[in-house]
């Protein structure tokens, strides 16, 4: 028309033949009346009424994933996050704000589970575009599409990619990548649970949505939308429900699911959670009805994640076997010590693999954190597979492996991994080797020992000896170290009698097996003559302290710490019996020794200190005396803490010279915060706490009869 001018018989001819091509095409559905190409809506499942909250995700897509957001490039987007987290709900509700806010965008939904579904998915796409030879015997119905959707014929198009999470699947050998079609007037959405999918195809990272668990307000939601208000009456129980459920909407969703079956209250379903593991797995494993989920995929949130399990099994068996030992660790703060050695490589690789299924997530110094309902799956599904009792037992022998003999000296590292040993022995009946589980079962008893809870120390030294000696027989090394252990818990806690007994046992042993003079013998002989000075037998007591202090003496040297101990030990039986002069001379001469080669702070000098304080105080010199035990309740403070029972029972000996000082006000005053703290820390049962408490009626008692008497 330009070049020849309107009403040229070659118009007519190009305008008939133009006219002709437009009827051919709106024939075929292809364009509209308007000539304008066609929208197409192919989504799988209906508007989710009940959606609630993820806005700013939202915001977030919405800039990026309409076709004209960048007129340069076919632009990649991808929601990613846990299994579970909602990312199909989120990419479905964005293509219906979509298709409500741009009116000439088509949008197909293609689900990448597997191979199948993909080109199953792709093939109704060719049929709705009318594709020629989609239906073909030999069509390649995968690249037909990806040279059909960039035309001008479809116009603007958003593809969602749904279930993106097989590496293998999408850029490996199936290599289903290279389908995805690339066009100006398109833009792709992937959801994906595996960061690597994301990153294998070359989306940018501003262009990568993380989703993590819903808020409390959008937890809260989600959860009324399925039950009535009756059901949440309780808000302290539906606020510690949503945290069991750790926020996750599939997990919200199959508990209001179950809860609008049952007519059950959030209360009642917390308790089902928190009765058993195997109630709380259960209750996961429910299936529910949800139409915005795949038929052929099960809801239930436990077993959301086996696909996700298969998947890195077959990828890193580092990351499988870091999964299997973590799931019977605490969640919070794993030390990679505490897992199977393997090279820096590998193990990058393998937590890049359980980081990208966000199963893992790291902090700094080499620890990371589990998810919570992983845990639990995971080790559902190693009971699935038979698996349970081979991976506890691997697990228990690589703690026993790294976790050290408790000492205070090398606290730092043992207080760091006693809670994941701890999480790891509730399982230990189903390990198979009772020896890793009897030597951490002691190693944990040393450890209560030494924070001074001596009640649940018994226990676990009682368990502990049971089983090694079950293994290892009556007069091996082991045993008569683990017995050792055990009379001595019992002798702090006021059980001498039998403490008493046990010494005598084990040290009948020791002496035939490894002679009187031996180190291990005399430590034997030391604790026996503690529990006969605790049941008033000095006379007893006092010769076989004296007795092992002259033997440690000639085989160790005066200067050894176990030689102080029996001298100190010696002093305090001469103390009980009224010998305070002789006493004190020792707890000085122990005492300065310890300062020397210990220094101020260490542990047996605080010890010396407040021997040397009673033995004082006992002599009437009562302003000397709280110097002394002032300096070592300082001491105990800074070395141990101010709520550690060696530091309150220094602070109930500091009250008591207080209170022969007759400064009653002040004494009362710390036996009370003394008794307090001791509930606090042990209970107000324990044997110790109920003491303290005595200690503060006498003082209470003493201050009113002062008061009566005018003093």
């Amino acid at each position: 028309m330009v070049k020849f001018g309107e009403g040229a018989p070659i118009c007519d001819v190009v305008l008939g033949k133009l006219g002709d091509i437009c009827s051919a095409y709106r024939e075929a559905g292809v364009v509209g009346d308007t000539g304008r190409p066609k929208r197409y809506w192919m989504v799988p499942f209906g508007r989710n009424r009940d959606f609630v909250g993820r806005e700013s995700i939202l915001a977030q897509l919405l800039e990026r994933i309409p076709p004209g957001a960048d007129k340069d490039d076919c632009q990649r987007t991808a929601i990613e996050g846990l299994g579970g987290v909602g990312k199909t709900q989120i990419a479905l509700q964005a293509a219906f704000r979509v298709r409500d806010e741009h009116p000439n965008c088509s949008v197909f939904w293609v689900p990448a589970v597997d191979a199948t579904s993909f080109e199953n998915a792709y093939r109704e796409i060719g049929r709705e575009l009318g594709v020629e030879g989609i239906d073909g015997a030999q069509a390649d119905v995968k690249a037909l599409v990806r040279a059909a959707l960039p035309t001008k014929i479809v116009g603007s198009w958003l593809l969602i990619i749904d279930n993106a999470d097989d590496v293998d699947l999408l850029v490996g050998a199936s290599s289903l990548a290279g389908y995805l079609p690339f066009g100006y007037n398109g833009s792709i959405l992937f959801t994906t649970r595996n960061h690597e999918v994301a990153v294998r195809l070359d989306i940018p990272e501003r262009n990568i949505i993380p989703t993590t668990e819903m808020d409390t307000a959008e937890a809260t939601m989600l959860l009324r939308r399925g039950v009535k208000e009756s059901q949440m009456r309780d808000t302290n129980s539906t606020t510690a429900l949503l945290g069991v459920l750790a926020y996750l909407p599939l997990a919200i969703r199959q508990a209001s699911a179950y809860m609008a079956k049952t007519g059950i209250s959030t209360t009642r379903y917390l308790e089902h959670c928190r009765s058993s593991d195997k109630h709380w797995i259960k209750l996961l494993s429910k299936d529910f009805e949800d139409q915005g989920r795949y038929k052929t995929i099960q809801n239930p949130i436990a077993t959301t994640w086996v696909i996700s399990f298969d998947q890195i099994s077959r990828s890193s068996q580092l990351a499988t076997t870091y999964l299997k030992s973590m799931c019977f660790l605490a969640e919070k703060d794993i030390p990679l010590a505490l897992l199977p050695a393997g090279d820096e490589l590998e193990i990058d690789e393998a937590f890049g693999t359980l980081k990208a299924y966000a199963f893992a997530t790291e902090r700094e110094h080499a620890s990371y954190d589990m998810h919570r309902l992983v845990r639990l799956a995971m080790r559902n599904w190693l009971e699935r597979e038979e698996e349970l009792e081979e991976q506890v037992t691997s697990t228990l022998k690589r703690l026993d492996d790294v976790f050290p003999i408790p000492r205070f000296n090398n606290r730092d590292l043992w207080h760091r991994h006693l809670p994941h040993v701890l999480a790891a022995l509730e399982f230990r009946d189903a390990c198979v080797d009772k020896m890793p589980k009897g030597y951490l079962l002691w190693k944990v008893g040393v450890c209560y020992y030494l924070l001074g809870n001596f009640h649940r120390a018994e226990q676990l030294y009682r368990e502990a000896s049971t089983l090694i000696e079950t293994v290892r027989g009556k007069k091996h090394l082991d045993t008569l170290n683990s017995k050792n252990h055990l009379a001595r818990t019992l002798n702090n806690q006021g059980k001498h009698e039998e403490a008493e007994e046990i010494h005598r046992q084990v040290l009948e042993l020791r002496e035939t097996t490894l002679g009187r003079e031996h180190r291990d013998t005399l430590c034997t002989m030391n604790n026996l003559a503690c529990a006969l000075d605790n049941q008033g037998k000095y006379k007893q007591a006092e010769e076989m302290h004296r007795q092992a202090l002259k033997s440690r003496e000639t085989t160790l040297g005066r200067q050894d710490s176990h030689t102080l101990e029996s001298m100190n030990n010696l002093a305090i039986v001469l103390h009980n019996q009224g010998k305070f002069k002789e006493a004190e001379q020792m707890h000085r001469q122990v005492l300065e020794v310890e300062e020397t080669v210990r220094g101020a702070e260490h542990l047996d000098t605080l010890g010396s200190l407040r021997n040397l304080a009673s033995t004082v105080d006992d002599q009437g010199r009562y302003k000397e005396a709280e110097e002394i035990q002032g300096r070592a309740l300082e001491g105990y403070r800074r070395v141990l803490g101010p709520e550690h029972p060696r530091t309150l029972g220094t602070m109930s000996h500091l009250a008591t010279i207080l209170q022969h000082q007759g400064r009653y006000d002040e004494a009362e005053q710390m036996h009370r915060r003394a008794a307090e703290l001791m509930e606090k820390v042990l209970g107000r049962k324990d044997r110790s706490a109920i003491w303290f408490r005595a200690k503060l009626a006498d003082c209470t008692r003493e201050k009113e009869e002062a008061r009566k008497q005018g003093r």
